[in-house]
């Protein structure tokens, strides 16, 4: 089976992945401006701005992966994670809905600025009224399973260096040979650093229809841990029409002498272009 190559998408909120994204609510004069960030629980609407350095609701992005805003949410025990697609109106207030349950969240704006030549992640803390039961974070384990569906990861995290993460999809115990495209890509993974939700976003190389991209069963990905720790992982695949997320537990492993060739500084300022 084809197995793909790929690069970090490291430029979210820092170059090859020493600090990730979205743990400040300004970046580059660019501040996430939410409607309340105290909310009640259920499937609520949510509406934000984001304001430039101007001082105005900005109102021109360029489009990464069919959307000029990626938005996440992730409940502070990394439960509930949801990535949607708000809509924006002229004036820049951008609006989606949420299922939100009682606790802590952080909400991410991933977008690039017209006029920046990389992406940013923008972030910020909202609270969610109703009684609170911490879910603990699910111990490591190499498979996900989600319905009759299971996803395989294979591959390490390692502090400072860029490494393969594959993840092969299966339904029902056969491989997966007609994944659909989605949002440009056979899959979106988003990886969450435990403790303070540092974000990193990562993308495969291929794109569906340039010739040497299959659907898969493999997804492969390039990600640099930004530092030691444990990791969420969070990937979005479509099949049969729907959008299904797998989620993971990993732990960083060390760096091997030998790899110091593939430390992630030779990512450093690269960007996918899909």
């Amino acid at each position: 089976m084809q197995n793909h190559s790929a690069h970090a998408r490291t430029d979210h909120g820092a170059h090859g992945g020493t600090q990730p994204g979205g743990l400040s609510v300004s970046a580059n004069g660019y501040t996430l401006d939410l409607d309340s960030t105290i909310r009640t629980a259920g499937l609520q609407p949510v509406s934000f701005k984001v304001i430039g350095p101007d001082g105005h609701a900005a109102t021109e992005f360029i489009a990464e992966h069919e959307k000029e805003l990626h938005f996440i949410a992730v409940r502070r025990d990394t439960a509930g994670f949801q990535h949607v697609h708000p809509v924006r109106d002229e004036q820049g207030t951008w609006s989606t809905e949420l299922a939100l349950e009682p606790g802590d969240w952080r909400f991410f704006a991933d977008i690039r600025p017209a006029g920046q030549d990389r992406s940013m992640t923008l972030g910020i803390d909202v609270a969610v009224a109703g009684p609170y039961d911490p879910r603990p974070l699910p111990e490591p384990t190499g498979i996900a399973r989600i319905g009759e569906y299971a996803v395989a990861l294979d591959g390490e995290l390692v502090p400072g260096e860029a490494r393969q993460l594959t993840l092969t999809v299966s339904r029902n115990g056969r491989p997966v040979t007609d994944l659909q495209p989605y949002l440009a890509a056979y899959g979106h993974l988003v990886a969450l650093r435990v403790g303070d939700l540092g974000y990193l976003h990562v993308h495969p190389e291929g794109e569906p229809g340039d010739g040497t991209t299959t659907p898969g069963p493999e997804i492969a990905f390039m990600a640099v841990a930004p530092t030691a720790g444990t990791y969420r992982l969070y990937l979005d695949f479509q099949h049969d029409d729907t959008v299904r997320t797998a989620e993971f537990t990993v732990r960083t492993t060390a760096a091997a002498p030998e790899h110091s060739g593939h430390h992630a500084h030779a990512h450093e300022g690269h960007h996918a272009h899909h």
